[in-house]
Parts: structure tokens; sequence; C-alpha cells
């Protein structure tokens, strides 16, 4: 699966931490969720974010600045799924883009009652 456009917004005043850029947790959010809007367009159900690996900050986040997240499924196990997440900001009035970080998010489906569930032996076909 190639990676796929998620999520993409613009960064505004309120997402700031104390010294002007865009908080790290709230581009942490973005991630998660890019992964799973990931797993979900693969067809996986219900599932839960159990691992954010290494998340390394490459360039600060500006207010105004639109920030995309590119997710891809990297792999799958019995009862998980592992996506990798690219974020990528772009200034509105250059557009030059700069790589913020990549993270690999680990995603496990589980039922209602919150227990791992397996996948199926075959990922759902996705449409073009």
């Amino acid at each position: 699966m190639a990676k796929i456009p998620s999520i993409r917004m613009m960064m505004m005043p309120r997402d700031t931490n104390a010294r002007g850029t865009i908080f790290g947790g709230h581009i942490l959010s973005l991630i998660d969720q890019a992964g799973a809007i990931a797993v979900h367009a693969a067809g996986i159900g219900k599932v839960v974010t159990v691992a954010i690996r290494e998340v390394i900050f490459k360039h600060p986040v500006y207010v105004g600045d639109i920030v995309s997240c590119y997710a891809e499924i990297v792999g799958r196990g019995r009862t998980s799924v592992t996506v990798e997440v690219q974020v990528v900001a772009q200034h509105p009035q250059s557009l030059a883009e700069v790589e913020v970080t990549t993270a690999e998010l680990v995603f496990v489906h589980v039922d209602d009652d919150m227990r791992p569930v397996p996948l199926s032996a075959e990922p759902p076909a996705v449409a073009p």
C-alpha cells in the first residue's frame, strides 16, 4: 500500500506552545489520527493505539503552516497493524515544504470489550 494523504490542516494560534511554535503534542495527535485513518481505509475495524515509536522533530511548525500527514501500512501481525506516518509542513506564502517528522505506530484490532481480535487472513481490497 502506498502512502496516502490522511490529514491536511492549517495550524492555528490555539495550538502553540510557550515558545510560539506548534505544540509537539498537537502534532502527535495528528500522527495518531492519520495512522488510524489509514487503518480504517484498509477496511480494518475498531483499533486502539498501543505504540508510537520514536518521534524526532526535525523542524518547528509555525502558526499558519499547512501540515500534511501521509500514512502507509507497513506491517501486519496476527492482531496488529503497523503504520508509518510522515508529517510535512508547508509555509503558505513561499510554498516551501519541510519534513517535520516520521513516526511508526502500532494499532491492535479489538472487539467491543477492548480484547485483541485476529485480523482477517487477507487484507481487504481497497477501492481505487
